[in-house]
């Protein structure tokens, strides 16, 4: 499909709106807002129960944003080989069932590693829960399958501590900041910043504004490889138009092309749709059934998502703080595939279903 072919990327963006909204007047959401653009820059934004430059805990984002992008720019300076064993940047990383699991293994959700523990619940401090990351029981073979692991991004985040020699949260800014003017940053964030409430967990209730939702991340001290990040669709947004470029052939403050467009290359791991950090398109993803099978995406457990689509050229930015709202995990999953199909269709010219 030519550019030319396209309609502009606010097309739909209407329809979206009028979506969140309506699931922010019936409470299933506190607030939300959401960024459409091209590779020339934003096209459209509403935000709605909030202000436009409201502050989100980002969660799983982090993946991408902040330990993807940082694994991305130590490989472009050639600080980082993708097939290096991670026990050599990691003492921790000792059994003899994960000798052989490399970076690489990591970013893809294959190390054999399970989804997620309450690490929280039996250790404390960002070492501790490394640790105990590190020594999970694995709940497969490496490699043989692709299991989505918060605990292989902890374990990611500090082996590219090691291999940076700067703490996540300090690369990730020298990464984001030539980006853009406001980049995603790990917490606390000062209320005053519009920060958007995230209700409670588990573990702590409520959970203090401004601070991480994610119970194993707090447990760290708020930076974690898997989740931490806080951030506006503005801010966001410029990232994922950066992205954009990327995989439509531009070189950019991030990365040249040819290493964004292998970062988001699915994985050979069976049955796996997941790039390096990123994950990829299907018929059943997030993002719809408009997006074709060239785009990249992720999304947070608070309500938070991002797609790239280089065959539309379009990037969609969706925050919301749904866990302060009633919406449940299936909810958030059929809004968001309806925003995406909304868009996508409107920029194609379809009609929606």
């Amino acid at each position: 499909m030519r550019r030319a072919d396209l309609a502009s990327p606010t097309a739909g963006l209407d329809e979206a709106g009028a979506l969140l909204a309506a699931w922010v007047a019936d409470a299933r959401l506190p607030s939300a807002t959401i960024e459409v653009g091209d590779a020339r820059g934003v096209s459209g934004r509403l935000s709605i129960g909030a202000p436009d430059l409201a502050v989100y805990d980002l969660a799983s984002l982090t993946k991408v944003l902040a330990t993807g992008l940082v694994a991305m720019r130590l490989v472009a300076a050639q600080r980082l080989d993708l097939d290096t064993p991670v026990h050599r940047w990691l003492p921790a990383w000792q059994l003899a069932d994960r000798a052989d699991v490399r970076v690489r293994d990591l970013l893809v959700h294959a190390s054999g590693l399970p989804a997620h523990l309450p690490l929280y619940a039996s250790a404390s401090g960002a070492d501790a829960i490394v640790q105990a990351s590190a020594d999970a029981p694995l709940a497969c073979a490496p490699r043989s399958a692709s299991i989505y692991s918060d605990l292989g991004f902890i374990v990611l985040g500090r082996v590219l501590e090691h291999i940076g020699a700067a703490t996540l949260d300090v690369q990730t800014t020298a990464v984001l900041s030539p980006v853009t003017d406001d980049p995603p940053a790990f917490g606390p964030v000062a209320p005053e910043r519009a920060v958007q409430p995230t209700g409670r967990t588990a573990w702590r209730d409520p959970v203090p504004a401004g601070h991480v939702h994610d119970d194993n991340a707090a447990a760290m001290g708020g930076v974690a490889g898997h989740a931490g990040l806080f951030g506006t669709v503005h801010g966001v947004g410029r990232i994922a138009q950066t992205l954009l470029q990327g995989l439509q052939g531009m070189d950019t403050a991030l990365a040249p092309s040819w290493l964004v467009r292998a970062f988001a290359r699915r994985s050979p791991v069976p049955g796996s749709s997941r790039a390096l950090a990123w994950d990829t398109a299907l018929p059943s993803s997030s993002c719809g059934t408009r997006f074709t099978p060239h785009a990249i995406g992720h999304t947070g457990f608070t309500g938070t998502s991002i797609w790239i689509d280089p065959a539309l050229d379009l990037y969609v930015v969706l925050l919301t703080n749904r866990v302060a709202g009633t919406a449940t995990l299936a909810d958030i999953a059929q809004l968001r595939r309806a925003v995406h199909d909304h868009i996508a269709a409107a920029r194609t010219g379809q009609t929606r279903a």
